[in-house]
């Protein structure tokens, strides 16, 4: 027994062991590869400063050219006094990878000080929907100056994406997509490929038109990979495609990509006349800067088109002095509802001091409410005709939570009088007072905080409009008229 003994701490010492090298190994393993990602970029910043003021610009050009895209661009943000030089001394097909990820700032600066000729292969050589998207932000005076710059070519395709409605998916799509007919074959769609394939957005997907160029399907490549040379399109289609709408909202692509799981969507006139194609890079795009835009708006502000620190400090104040104004505006109503009850808080000095509390409940649920349902609508959980199924659960939440808050706040009452003799004789009535009052309040507060938002959206408006601010307050003027009005019928003829 005794060796047995033995044999099975050896076998837990050996184990042990061997979980405290591997362990030891992991850490550094990993702490080699932490090592090794900073001396990277150590190494990318100390060979840029060292190629920049080389005369020879072929070794700055190999060597940006072989760099990640993402480098770069860190690059350009970090050297911002050689911003421009790195995106002339690159071959031009990576220059326009990198311009397009840049900031909005960063690309106006670099257009500025790039000479002409270089800008004009820099903004011929860039995806269509990415030239869009960046002239659309500039003066209209600079638009006419660069566009004169573009090809024929590039120049009608650049005019007719700059004439659809601002935000509408006509501005995101591209014209370089690969189409074919029902009546090809495999090995006619594969030399459709070879021939344009390389100049196309994406090449998962291939598009079938007829003659008149209609949509009449979307196929993926994989079909065509596993089909014969010899099947004809025609034979794989089936006419269940999903296509977008020029004139729709870039919102509805986020959700049509998020639901059907695509790379590229389709984009077709009102007479499903094949107009181009939308990635899904351009839709993560906007989908950041849709986020970004209602954080602000629900803040209450108004959306910045540049990052904070770059705006300068004129345009901020104009961005948020209008929302200020609106909400001290709002705030006044609040001093009109309690002068109108100023009578009644010369009797019962001790209503005022449930003040805050009674229009914090009701502004923070408000605010919740809010937020909820903004966020449910931009995610596509609801929808407008779901008012009536979202009011019944707010009300029910409202008085649930209300309920709760009301009971809270009676305690406090009662606890009050017990322990510190506050709140009189008649503390019993002053704790109802102030618990159905905080009921009644946070019931409001819900269903107006999600309510608000549905009523913009039917009007046509940017739901993220009913902020928080806006939110907390409009529900203290009508919160503090509930406050009131509670308090005057349970008071009546006892304190009042």
């Amino acid at each position: 027994m005794k060796r047995k003994g033995t044999i099975i701490k050896k076998i837990d010492d050996f184990l042990n062991k061997l979980i405290s090298e591997f362990k030891s190994e992991q850490q550094t393993s990993y702490f080699w590869l932490m090592q090794e990602e900073q001396t990277s970029e150590t190494y990318l910043r100390e060979r840029f400063e060292e190629l920049v003021t080389n005369p020879d610009k072929l070794q700055l050009c190999q060597f940006l050219d072989n760099q990640n895209i993402s480098d770069v661009a860190e690059l350009v943000q970090e050297f911002t006094n050689y911003s421009s030089q790195i995106v002339a001394d690159m071959s031009i097909h990576r220059a326009a990878m990198v311009f397009k990820i840049l900031e909005l700032s960063t690309q106006k600066l670099i257009i500025q000080e790039l000479p002409p000729i270089k800008t004009a292969e820099l903004l011929n050589e860039l995806p269509a929907d990415d030239r869009t998207d960046f002239l659309e932000e500039l003066p209209d005076n600079v638009v006419r100056e660069l566009i004169k710059l573009l090809t024929p070519d590039e120049r009608k395709i650049t005019l007719s994406l700059l004439g659809y409605p601002e935000n509408s998916i006509g501005r995101l799509m591209t014209p370089d997509y690969v189409y074919v007919f029902p009546h090809n074959t495999v090995e006619e769609v594969f030399a459709t490929i070879r021939k344009y394939g390389n100049d196309s957005e994406t090449i998962n997907v291939i598009y079938v038109i007829n003659e008149a160029g209609e949509l009449l399907d979307d196929i993926r490549i994989q079909e065509f990979i596993l089909s014969p040379p010899d099947k004809r399109v025609e034979e794989l289609t089936d006419n269940r495609f999903i296509a977008l709408n020029a004139y729709d909202d870039q919102e509805k692509a986020a959700e049509e990509f998020k639901m059907n799981n695509r790379v590229a969507l389709p984009v077709v006139s009102n007479g499903n006349m094949l107009l181009g194609i939308v990635t899904i890079d351009d839709i993560l795009w906007v989908a950041s800067e849709e986020y970004s835009e209602d954080m602000q708006k629900m803040g209450g502000t108004e959306a910045l088109e540049q990052p904070y620190l770059e705006v300068p400090l004129q345009q901020l104040y104009k961005k948020r002095i209008v929302w200020l104004l609106i909400l001290f505006i709002g705030e006044t109503f609040t001093i009109a509802a309690m002068s109108s009850f100023q009578e009644t808080l010369e009797h019962v000095l001790i209503l005022s001091t449930f003040i805050p509390l009674i229009i914090s409940s009701g502004g923070n649920s408000g605010s919740q409410a809010a937020t909820l349902i903004i966020q449910a609508m931009a995610l596509g959980e609801v929808e407008l005709s779901d008012w009536w199924r979202i009011a019944k659960r707010e009300v029910i939440s409202g008085l649930s939570m209300g309920a709760t808050l009301g009971l809270i706040g009676y305690l406090i009452v009662f606890g009050g009088h017990e322990f510190f003799g506050l709140f009189g004789n008649h503390f019993n009535l002053v704790g109802f007072a102030i618990g159905v009052s905080i009921i009644g309040v946070v019931l409001w507060g819900t269903i107006i905080g999600s309510m608000l938002p549905i009523l913009l959206k039917k009007l046509g408006a940017d739901p993220a409009v009913s902020s928080t601010p806006f939110i907390a307050t409009l529900v203290d003027v009508t919160g503090l008229l509930i406050y009131f009005g509670t308090a005057f019928l349970f008071l009546k003829g006892v304190l009042l």
